[in-house]
């Protein structure tokens, strides 16, 4: 048996044809929906990119526990885990985030791997001069956009942009190895994440006059700009997506070639989607996780069940994607992985869970059944009380700061620490990005509001999705100031 994982970074479910989007060019997005299950009911877990990779990993949620950092000496690998039982994984991909400080463990569980530079200010090329940046580019991340505008000069030709050589690389793996049995191959591209950048066959797609500033990376921040700034934004990154659209379509071209169709389990997904000005807003973090962000696209083929072209509505998450491969391939999922297997949910619908969580560290803390999505802010104004706890002190670019670790503690192990005690690490505060505790508690039917515009007051509701939420948390072994932190009893 074979597995292979098409990841896109920032993928937008409302911006694809199998989702109902007609204005976006993406056709191989269409063929695939006819060659798989599409999941309707597909929710994120922990955010972003790094936390969202850890539910990859290990199939259960890090967000109550942990921000932006590596695996930690505990975690189950699902790629270590099907290396270590004989499945070789190879990783192919541009995301350069696995090679900071905070990503720094990921890659390195598999067998093999490939890393794709130039991304979105990836510290690359190498010049002193600074580039000539539009004017547009100065704040409020100078460093990213300097670096970014260095890089461009090295990615001019679609052939050399890290998502084609990506791609090219993971197509040379199944080419080489279609014959061989038990390997796992994960095709990763950060795009379409920001920035959108791309060719310009893909932006031709999208004629528009544009007589404005360079802009194809928005701020994460509220919409300054104008409606044609907006819109002008919105087509380079349907661009993108293009772009992404062509190289799904070179692996299922190989699929098919191949005939891998009759042996290789097939998964599309993406981390999280991301506001192009719906809301008046730009990006992801800094508001809450409205459905833009937060309902996911999934799309997978089972070769056991051939199932394909029809819509699944059961509620799945990240956190099933290493459950449903390690039964793929006959290996035993370890306690600690609370993902469920979905061989039986792409075969016949089965329904895997009552409720979701989600969300990120120090933010609103979420929970949807399907139809409610809840949405609990804290119920202090300073945020707190809340910690770090890791045995990685890292953020995203850098170490935990002396000053943040002269308050550490070490404390006593979660349940899925394997008995490692853990360094306690205050993280309070208003969350950097905005105030929970000011925009409050939301309540939303997707039945009646499935955009999510009007919140509604419900009291039995939202009692039922605190049940939910709070049975959850007590299923994740959330600490216990996180339930002090959203005024909520532990039960």
């Amino acid at each position: 048996m074979k597995a292979i994982m098409v990841m896109f970074d920032s993928l937008n479910r409302h911006m694809l044809p199998p989702y109902g989007c007609d204005w976006v060019h993406a056709p191989n997005f269409a063929r695939l929906a006819e060659r798989t299950v599409t999941f309707d009911r597909c929710y994120i877990g922990s955010m972003p990119c790094i936390p969202a990779r850890r539910e990859l990993h290990t199939g259960r949620y890090n967000f109550l526990h942990r921000s932006w950092g590596p695996l930690e000496p505990f975690d189950d690998s699902m790629p270590e885990i099907l290396k270590n039982n004989g499945v070789y994984t190879h990783l192919t991909t541009d995301h350069q985030h696995y090679f900071e400080d905070g990503g720094a463990t990921y890659h390195t569980r598999y067998s093999s791997w490939e890393f794709s530079r130039g991304q979105e200010g990836d510290p690359w090329k190498g010049q002193v001069r600074d580039p000539e940046i539009p004017e547009s580019l100065t704040t409020p991340r100078p460093r990213l956009w300097r670096q970014d505008w260095v890089n461009r000069q090295y990615l001019r030709e679609e052939e050399c942009m890290p998502q084609a050589v990506t791609f090219r690389r993971g197509l040379e793996f199944i080419r080489k190895n279609h014959r061989e049995d038990n390997w796992f191959l994960q095709i990763e591209t950060f795009d379409p994440h920001e920035p959108f950048y791309t060719q310009q066959a893909y932006k031709d797609l999208y004629p528009h006059d544009y007589p404005g500033p360079h802009f194809d990376w928005p701020n994460y921040d509220d919409v300054r700009e104008t409606p044609e700034q907006v819109q002008h934004l919105r087509y380079e990154y349907a661009a993108l997506v293009s772009m992404c659209d062509h190289y799904l379509g070179r692996v299922l071209d190989i699929m098919d070639e191949l005939n891998l169709w009759d042996d290789t389990l097939l998964i599309v997904n993406t981390d999280h989607g991301f506001m192009l000005g719906e809301r008046g807003w730009w990006a992801k973090l800094i508001r809450p996780f409205y459905n833009e962000i937060a309902h996911m696209p999934l799309f997978i083929w089972d070769p056991r069940c051939r199932r394909r072209n029809e819509r699944c509505d059961a509620l799945v998450q990240t956190i099933d994607l290493p459950a449903t491969l390690l039964e793929f391939f006959g290996i035993e999922r370890p306690p600690d992985m609370q993902g469920v297997p979905l061989a039986d949910t792409i075969a016949n619908n089965t329904p895997v869970r009552e409720a979701a969580l989600f969300g990120n560290h120090g933010s609103h803390v979420y929970v949807t059944d399907g139809r409610y999505v809840y949405m609990r802010a804290p119920v202090n104004p300073d945020n707190g009380p809340i910690n770090e706890y890791t045995l990685m002190p890292m953020h995203m670019r850098e170490l935990f700061s002396p000053d943040e670790l002269r308050a550490a503690s070490l404390v006593p192990p979660f349940s899925f620490t394997k008995g490692c005690p853990l360094l306690r690490i205050p993280g309070g505060g208003i969350d950097h990005h905005y105030n929970a505790y000011e925009i409050g508690h939301l309540l939303f039917d997707l039945e009646t509001d499935p955009q999510q515009q009007s919140p509604i007051n419900d009291p039995a509701v939202e009692a039922r999705m605190i049940e939910h939420m709070v049975r959850l948390m007590r299923l994740n072994d959330a600490p216990p100031e996180q339930y002090v932190r959203l005024g909520l009893e532990a039960q």
